[in-house]
């Protein structure tokens, strides 16, 4: 199989995207997840409405949403690019902002999953020994809900390799900066004669996604079997 160097670029570049919006929401996640988890708050059922708002809204309202907002002249990305030099539009940056906001809520659900399976007992056994909130969650919950943190985050970096919607909005499909698998996909099922580069990229996409899936359930295996 010969692969081409626009297509390894493709390649190179999605697995950059993806990796980049799945850590930089990572902190983020698990905030989250531990306020909707242990938190009890009003507007706790709002929070989990707009966690979980980019999995029922249009893929390109989310991405005309993140244009409005963190676009050249958007009001966040304007302040951004004049104060910090950084800039989201048609950069590879905003595909991977993208990329984590359509695999966050995901990411969320399993992560709080995962700590609201944490046996309280545990916790609060810690605390009655003089161990801070802080150091609880550092040494008891986050441990434990390991399986839920990783599991949650192969599955953003799966749903992030193969989003299409909110980046061609966002970032639109610029060969090299910001054109990912999918939208490489798309772009060549309407190039006469590349049927043989576009089923590289399928098959590619299919392996990488089966892949991760099987190593998040190996490693979940795992580090449940050391934690008992």
């Amino acid at each position: 199989m010969h692969w081409t160097a626009t297509e390894l670029e493709v390649v190179a570049l999605s697995l950059r995207v993806a990796l980049v919006g799945t850590l930089a929401s990572l902190p983020l996640a698990v905030l989250v997840a531990l306020a909707l988890a242990r938190g009890r708050f009003w507007g706790r059922s709002l929070l989990n409405a707009f966690v979980h708002l980019p999995l029922v809204l249009p893929p390109v309202v989310t991405g005309y949403v993140l244009l409005r907002l963190f676009g050249r002249h958007g009001a966040i990305g304007e302040w951004l690019g004049d104060h910090l030099g950084v800039v989201f539009a048609f950069r590879w940056t905003g595909a991977a902002l993208a990329a984590a906001v359509m695999g966050f809520p995901l990411m969320v659900r399993a992560i709080r999953l995962a700590i609201e399976n944490v046996d309280h007992g545990l916790e609060d056994a810690a605390a009655t020994l003089g161990a801070s909130p802080a150091w609880t969650l550092a040494t008891i919950t986050l441990p434990l809900a390991l399986p839920g943190v990783i599991a949650g985050m192969i599955i953003a970096f799966a749903k992030a390799l193969g989003e299409f919607g909110a980046t061609i909005m966002f970032v639109s499909n610029i060969p090299g900066e910001t054109q990912t698998l999918a939208l490489a996909i798309f772009s060549l099922i309407e190039t006469p004669g590349a049927e043989a580069s576009v089923m590289r990229l399928v098959w590619l996409s299919i392996a990488v996604s089966f892949v991760a899936l099987i190593a998040s359930e190996a490693l979940a295996r795992r580090v449940s079997r050391g934690r008992a």
